[in-house]
């Protein structure tokens, strides 16, 4: 499957869900927001929400600092 992470095309051939692709990537545990396709998606859904041919997912990856 194909889709596109923060403007990059990826090639997915394990994830189908956000959080087989949050673990895919190496994000489980930090803390995270998560976009598909224009819509934020809240944490309790990552799990039930699919991933499909072409989707836009955004991914951005909170950073401590001062």
């Amino acid at each position: 499957m194909n889709i596109t992470l923060n403007g990059k095309p990826l090639q997915l051939e394990h994830a189908s869900t956000i959080a087989e692709l949050i673990a895919f990537l190496g994000y489980q545990g930090k803390r995270i927001a998560v976009e598909a396709n224009g819509d934020i998606v809240p944490k309790s859904q990552h799990g039930n929400t699919t991933l499909a041919e072409g989707d836009q997912i955004e991914i951005v990856v909170a950073v401590g600092g001062g």
